[in-house]
């Protein structure tokens, strides 16, 4: 995979974030030299870095000793954001894992349950850890992470088994890198794991979209399985994981990429910029899901130093203000949304949004509220109002109910991103 930006420069020349943050010691040296916060909107994705920044998935250093010092404190939002962790199931240090040999979505036998709570249980038990210190709950999350890295040596069933190693795969190596240098935690015996269990479906899903027309799969099964091969890329210090899903965002096939993820663009009556999601004439449950997934591999790419969040003048935005007003009752436009299906491209097509699931709430937009208005100084009007008047405090996993929806997004962002 070629380690070239994907980005094409402007006239003037642009510059990652990366080069930003190198050359001008990151925001603050931009104001100070009488640029503005928006200015990173303008710039570019680099290919992965020359060394990898650790912890710098879902949560970097900076992230976490601000939730130590502001917990510490008894500050809000953070402590109602800790309270929330320290209330849930998965977080307690009595978790005891169950690891299997073979995880199975879709078809006979399934038992994935199993694996997404034993993630949950790991990333809450890292979390506890890293910001509370406890040791016990780091001792945990290590117990849980050896147990499945010893035993786990398939994911099958139907279709649905690329989803499993999608979601649950760039899930279970957040907790891994929150633990990273931990006494007794086999880092190797997990990057194994991942790289032989989990990658190869990646691979096989975004190369050969399981011998389906390219446009036959709703943009979540692109978007886990961009997000777990990132995420192992960052795990394994692999530039060509990395790369390859950063090259899929920008200009994949199928429906992840940021074009075809977000089809349509418009302007409110308001003002406001809006992007129709390739999901929103499905259902509002997937459709947020997408905001978690997609948000997901723009927050780790930035901690790695690329600003996807911005790509394509800010795309990704666009679609969580849409997908965001519509939830909280509001008319967005939508433009009939047509695809091919099935393995001969058969025309399907969506005229109406769909008002499925309209209102569900996911632990997904803490993330994106503190990135676009917090980081950038952004009016995220739609979105902060999602998070302030129906989420906060974001719980996560075992928060959201007892399915596999409740677990698509690891959670916790009042936590984690609150500035």
């Amino acid at each position: 995979m070629s380690r070239t930006s994907p980005h094409q420069p402007t006239e003037t020349g642009e510059l990652s974030r990366r080069g930003l943050l190198r050359t001008a010691g990151g925001l603050g040296a931009a104001l100070a030299l009488g640029g503005s916060a928006a200015a990173l909107a303008g710039s570019t994705a680099s290919a992965a870095p020359a060394t990898f920044t650790h912890p710098g998935m879902l949560h970097n250093a900076g992230d976490i000793n601000r939730a130590k010092v502001k917990v510490a404190a008894g500050a809000d939002p953070w402590l109602s954001g800790w309270n929330k962790l320290t209330a849930n199931s998965h977080s307690q240090s009595t978790w005891t894992p169950n690891p299997q040999a073979t995880i199975i979505r879709g078809g006979t036998g399934e038992n994935y349950g199993i694996l997404y709570n034993d993630i949950a249980a790991a990333y809450q038990n890292a979390l506890r850890w890293k910001v509370g210190g406890t040791a016990a709950n780091g001792d945990t999350a290590v117990k849980i992470l050896n147990a499945w890295s010893s035993t786990l040596t398939t994911l099958t069933g139907n279709a649905d088994r690329f989803l499993a190693a999608g979601i649950y795969g760039w899930e279970f190596c957040q907790a891994a890198e929150l633990m990273r240098g931990y006494s007794g935690f086999d880092l190797a015996a997990f990057q194994d794991m991942m790289v032989n269990v989990f990658y190869p479906l990646n691979n096989s899903f975004l190369t050969n979209h399981n011998d389906a027309c390219i446009t036959n799969y709703w943009a979540n099964w692109d978007l886990c399985n961009m997000a777990s091969a990132m995420a192992i890329g960052i795990l394994t210090d692999d530039a060509a994981k990395y790369d390859q899903a950063v090259t899929y965002f920008t200009s994949g096939a199928g429906n992840g990429s940021i074009e075809h993820a977000v089809p349509y663009l418009y302007t409110d009556s308001d003002g406001y910029a809006l992007g129709q999601w390739q999901e929103s004439g499905r259902d509002q449950g997937h459709t947020v899901m997408g905001m978690g997934q997609m948000g997901a591999i723009c927050e780790m790419a930035w901690n790695q130093g690329d600003d996807l969040y911005s790509y394509d003048d800010r795309r990704f935005m666009k679609a969580a203000q849409y997908v965001a007003k519509y939830n909280l009752g509001q008319d967005v436009p939508y433009t009939t949304y047509t695809w091919g299906t099935g393995q001969n491209c058969a025309q399907s097509s969506q005229t109406v949004i769909g008002s499925g699931s309209r209102g569900q709430i996911r632990p997904v937009w803490a993330m994106l509220h503190f990135h676009y208005n917090r980081r950038l100084y952004l009016d995220d009007k739609y979105i902060s109002a999602m998070y302030y008047d129906l989420v906060a405090p974001e719980g996560g996993g075992g928060d959201y109910g007892s399915t596999s929806g409740g677990y698509d997004q690891l959670g916790f962002g009042t936590l984690m991103y609150a500035k």
